[in-house]
């Protein structure tokens, strides 16, 4: 492990020892079951509502907030607003794209849906999202950057399911920029929100729009990782079944590179999802000729771009910012 990685191991851990009580104090304004179940969606517990340890989030967002602020010369303190928000949002998001993809796994036990059902998980989303929104009304500069990382959010998780029911190939194919653009609302605007409302907090909202773009660029590049861990990843570390992603026909960028590039890879690919992926071994053939045709070297390039367009704006505006860049620097390590 590089001193970067343990620098940001090590930051991610004290902002979660901050951020975790102040979760546990936002939650309990909630129902007694809705509180049970928020903690269950957030790691806390079992289904049964006993307590549970270390099934919890990796705790990326919050800390870009609190690290953010600090930067900017504020205190991780100060940063707490922002840092809840959006780690709610972030399980607002979670508890209602597992019903909309059907996952029934998440962070290697049953999803919130399928833990207590379709209706209790969508209300228990709700219930986030309004505790989310209540943490940075007394801060206005801060709250238009979650503002608009939720439409933005809204919009990107609207686009990728039309992507579905759009072809592989022709003139009506999702395309690499339209991808981008994409999951750069789906997953980049919520880091956007989390840097900028951090900035904001800290004292500093002048450069709350610079931090919106590193946001951005990193949830770019974090999304493209999962894209690469949903074909290729280890479901015992992951969590999540394997090639599901390919089952459900998603358009995830190693498919779109793969199918893009002039490899006879790629044509047999074009061939077998046009008509249709039946049974494992077509889709861990899917998943080779994936790779065979260039699409995860291509997607591993695309992300570290995006990487290094966020550490760019970083070192132009907050070139003693350690602790921050250590942690984008892990989220590049992740892509690897």
């Amino acid at each position: 492990m590089n001193r970067s990685h343990r620098l940001a191991g090590g930051a991610v851990a004290r902002c979660r020892r901050l951020v975790e009580p102040a979760l546990r104090e936002a939650i309990a304004a909630l129902h007694p079951w809705g509180a049970r179940m928020s903690a269950y969606a957030l790691g806390w517990s079992d289904a049964d509502g006993r307590p549970d340890t270390g099934l919890g989030g990796k705790g990326v967002r919050p800390a870009i907030a609190m690290l953010a602020a600090e930067a900017v010369g504020g205190t991780a303190e100060s940063g707490l607003p922002g840092a809840v928000a959006v780690e709610l949002v972030h399980a607002f998001s979670l508890a209602h794209d597992d019903i909309i993809d059907h996952d029934e796994r998440r962070r290697h036990r049953d999803a919130l849906w399928k833990a207590y059902g379709v209706g209790p998980a969508l209300v228990t989303g709700d219930a986030l999202l309004a505790l989310a929104v209540s943490r940075l009304v007394g801060f206005p500069e801060a709250m238009r950057y979650l503002s608009a990382a939720l439409i933005e959010l809204v919009n990107g998780q609207t686009a990728d399911m039309a992507f579905e029911n759009r072809p592989w190939r022709g003139a009506r194919a999702v395309t690499i920029d339209e991808y981008t653009a994409m999951v750069a609302g789906k997953t980049g605007s919520l880091l956007g929100a989390a840097a900028a409302t951090g900035a904001c907090l800290g004292g500093a909202p002048e450069l709350g729009e610079r931090m919106w773009e590193v946001g951005r660029d990193l949830g770019v590049a974090f999304q493209i990782a999962d894209d690469m861990l949903g074909i290729w990843g280890d479901p015992h570390v992951t969590g999540k079944p394997v090639y599901n992603d390919l089952r459900r026909d998603k358009k995830t960028i190693p498919v779109l590179a793969a199918l893009a590039a002039d490899h006879p890879a790629a044509r047999t690919l074009s061939a077998m999802l046009s008509d249709g992926l039946s049974g494992e071994d077509a889709v861990r053939h899917a998943a080779r000729l994936v790779e065979e045709a260039g699409g995860r070297a291509a997607a591993q390039a695309l992300a570290e771009r995006h990487v290094t367009a966020a550490l760019a704006v970083l070192d132009e505006c907050l070139p003693e910012a350690t602790e921050l860049r250590a942690l984008c620097d892990s989220l590049a390590n992740r892509i690897h």
